[in-house]
């Protein structure tokens, strides 16, 4: 699925020509923060489309040759340099305030909007734009936990990614042996809950018919994944991955099976957390498998339980059995004896049921994400299964 050879020709010509009009030329200038945020400047005040892509694809190629430190000035150009016209807001709140009507509440509608919004929107317009904005919010959300004021940079972002990656852009496609080699491997090394250690690895999820694997692309993005989710044909709900993910095991005819167990997804772009799209896929792809195999009855996941350990270990000081069960499991091997596993069981269980049914974020929600995912999406907790993935 590469992008479209004409139009990356097209617009690699527009910016060619542009860039010759404008005599965009590197010289002895060595590429800043500042000096970038001299060319946004032109390329928000520029008209003609060869110059307004030119200037995108030049202030792109420029950021693509920055070290970190000159990255992190130039997100704080972004901050400083073009967010809202404060004054120019005000004028328009008194407008409406004086005539609350559809024209002023337009025009404050344009004056409340920072001017990264469109900075962004014409740096989209560069080759690759798409593809180096999403990593330029990569870079910015790495740098959020130690320069929080770059929260306001990000809300732009994420506006902006939110409606060029909605669901109408999004391509929905089948993963299988006979996809090209490039996308496997991106497959094996986006893989974020269990890890596809070899070929023969990815092979057992993805060739046998009852196995099952689906990613979302974008057009713009060629053959890069947006996230992937795998699923494995059953006739009941399995209590552990082991048996999904085992080298040897029977083969389930698709058309016989009556579960669709989705055991993994996985977020391949970085730069795009926080975007929406598990939702949208978990639901395309159910409405698929309705369609071509009725005989499924049952739509469930089994997930890991990321929160719980760190819950446990909190609770430790207050509740003896976590302490306890904490104490248990400290014991190399611990699983691997029954009476020991029994211990563990009985103390883990209800310490499970509360981590899921009473613990919750300050703001009320589950305080386990995927669980706050799956929970969110319509799911319900069906089963919990102690001891569903030993793996190291």
């Amino acid at each position: 699925m590469n992008r479209s050879p004409f139009f990356a020709d097209l617009l690699n010509t527009i910016a060619d020509r542009g860039r010759m009009m404008l005599n965009l030329v590197r010289g002895d200038e060595p590429v800043s923060a500042d000096s970038l945020g001299r060319l946004c400047a032109r390329l928000l005040s520029s008209q003609g489309e060869a110059s307004g892509v030119a200037y995108a694809r030049e202030i792109l190629e420029r950021w693509r040759t920055l070290g970190a430190d000159g990255r992190l000035a130039f997100l704080h150009v972004l901050r400083d340099r073009f967010g809202t016209d404060h004054a120019k807001l005000a004028a328009a709140v008194d407008a409406y305030r004086a005539a609350p009507d559809d024209r002023s509440a337009l025009t404050l509608h344009d004056a409340a909007e920072p001017a990264r919004q469109e900075l962004l929107r014409r740096l989209n317009l560069a080759p690759r734009g798409i593809e180096t904005l999403v990593r330029m919010r990569q870079d910015l959300l790495a740098r959020l936990p130690t320069s929080p004021d770059l929260a306001i940079v990000d809300a732009d972002f994420t506006h902006l990614l939110s409606s060029w990656f909605n669901r109408g852009f999004l391509v929905l496609r089948r993963i299988d042996w006979s996809t090209p080699a490039n996308i496997l491997e991106k497959i094996i090394r986006y893989e974020a809950v269990h890890a596809i250690h070899t070929w023969d690895d990815l092979r057992r999820r993805i060739e046998p018919d009852d196995r099952l694997c689906y990613a979302f692309f974008h057009p713009q993005l060629g053959d890069e994944p947006l996230i992937f989710v795998e699923v494995a044909l059953t006739r009941a709900m399995p209590m552990t991955i082991a048996e999904l993910l085992a080298d040897e095991r029977p083969l389930v005819q698709p058309r016989q099976a009556t579960t669709a167990v989705f055991y993994s997804i996985s977020n391949c772009q970085d730069g795009l957390r926080g975007i929406s799209f598990g939702n949208f896929l978990i639901k395309q792809v159910v409405e698929d498998l309705r369609r071509d195999l009725p005989s499924l009855t049952d739509f469930v996941t089994l997930s890991p339980v990321p929160g719980f350990a760190r819950w446990l270990a909190e609770q430790a000081e207050t509740i003896p059995s976590a302490a306890e069960v904490l104490d248990l499991v400290a014991n190399q091997g611990w699983h691997a004896d029954a009476a020991m596993r029994d211990r563990v069981g009985q103390a883990l269980l209800p310490l499970a049921a509360q981590y899921f049914l009473e613990a919750r974020t300050a703001s009320g929600k589950v305080i386990d994400p995927v669980a706050r995912f799956h929970l969110g999406n319509g799911a319900r907790l069906e089963r919990i299964d102690l001891f569903g993935d030993l793996s190291p």
